[in-house]
């Protein structure tokens, strides 16, 4: 018999009652350092007393309008994201996959206009995700639209961080490319500098638009408020989410003037997006966010952390592979005879929250808010997780487990 909540994730058996900051409180007492933030969602931590006074203070008034009014807030919160970045215009939306969406629409919309239909196809990489609607999934890593084809046509996948399969790639129906510039699901990845210019300079020679999914790896995740920014180039486009709400439900998706007024009128829309509600807690992040402190501590503490798991690999070096990411999106990637999955598990057993991201890689994506202390509890850990991990037993279990669970044994 199907439960009553459709089981489509392995959900540990933890029930939090509430957080505060970088932790995390379990109903049976227990205080858990919470290193995975909401799949980096939650930037600015748990509860974060301003987002709270804003979110409250909010409620009060309003909670939701149509957008056929004006929303209050909504133009000056628009200026700001534009003003912060290489944009001219915003649409708000409430998730990550819905912004990808929105720039796949308007990257077609735009070669529509010109009367260049022909010219829809996108050029994504390995080991990428940019969300779960249909669409979105088929742009991202072939294993995300399996038991869900066909797949939505207009994808080329092109193997990570490989300038001459990309270039193979592109054909007179390439309509622009589509990556994220630090892969979360795809291993806590950075592409290489070398590798972005020459992107960049592909799209302006081919008349192909940069469409940029910095869902995760925006608003200060990387120790630059948005990734793009270490690279030294400017996308046509960009999606975000996550951190943009730093845990409340809010997207953005920005655009070139040039790309954006070929968006016309109905031609796209969003219930809920940028409703009261988001608008006063999506500018109490940007407050937050714009201080002075905001970006220089994040990279301080990122250096920090990067040093500490250094050490931490040079320690284990039996165990892991490397240390992957930057700012505070890293990753410790395994030696392949070990299981992320266990080293998760082995982790939540020393209190501490991690989650498995692609290339057998745990993802490191805590809150902007950890101090040293944390780190160092983090590391001591991560170190006797390490301690207690072993080679094979794990992956068996876990395969007879899911063979029973198939078989209803």
């Amino acid at each position: 018999m199907i439960p009553v909540i459709l089981p489509l994730y392995d959900r540990a058996e933890i029930e939090f009652t509430h957080g505060s900051g970088a932790y995390l409180f379990a109903k049976d007492g227990k205080q858990y350092l919470d290193f995975a933030a909401g799949y980096a969602a939650l930037a600015l931590g748990h509860c974060h007393p301003r987002m709270v006074d804003a979110l409250t203070s909010q409620a009060k008034k309003l909670w939701h309008l149509s957008n056929r009014y004006t929303i209050p807030g909504m133009e000056e919160y628009s200026k700001r994201l534009v003003d912060m970045s290489f944009a001219d215009t915003v649409f708000l939306a409430n998730s990550g996959a819905e912004a990808v969406e929105c720039m796949i629409k308007m990257a077609r919309r735009y070669f529509n206009e010109k009367g260049e239909t022909h010219r829809y196809r996108l050029i994504t990489l390995d080991g990428a995700f940019h969300g779960r609607t249909l669409t979105t999934a088929s742009a991202g890593a072939k294993e995300k639209i399996q038991g869900f084809e066909p797949a939505v046509d207009g994808f080329d996948r092109v193997a990570w961080n490989d300038l001459v399969a990309l270039q193979d790639a592109i054909s007179p129906t390439t309509a622009g490319i589509l990556l994220e510039l630090v892969q979360g699901e795809g291993g806590m990845r950075a592409l290489q500098q070398e590798y972005m210019t020459e992107v960049r300079n592909l799209c302006d020679r081919n008349g192909m638009l940069l469409l940029v999914d910095e869902v995760q790896s925006g608003m200060g995740r990387t120790g630059n408020m948005f990734a793009y920014e270490m690279y030294g180039i400017k996308p046509d486009l960009m999606a975000l989410g996550k951190g943009l709400g730093s845990g409340f439900p809010i997207s953005a998706c920005l655009a070139t003037e040039t790309v954006g007024k070929a968006m016309k009128r109905n031609s796209h829309g969003s219930t809920f997006g940028g409703n009261p509600l988001a608008i006063a807690v999506g500018s109490t992040v940007l407050d937050i966010m714009e201080e002075p402190t905001f970006l220089p501590h994040i990279r301080a503490i990122s250096h920090y952390l990067k040093d500490k798991l250094d050490h931490l690999r040079m320690d284990h070096a039996d165990k892991i592979e490397e240390i992957t990411g930057v700012g505070l999106m890293l990753g410790i990637k395994l030696k392949p005879h070990l299981d992320v999955e266990q080293f998760s598990v082995l982790c939540r057993e020393e209190l501490l929250l991690s989650i498995p991201a692609g290339q057998n890689t745990m993802r490191i994506t805590p809150p902007f808010v950890i101090e040293e202390k944390q780190c160092d509890e983090a590391i001591e850990k991560f170190d006797r997780a390490l301690n207690k991990i072993t080679s094979t037993s794990f992956k068996i279990k876990n395969t007879i487990k899911k063979i029973k669970s198939k078989l209803k044994i």
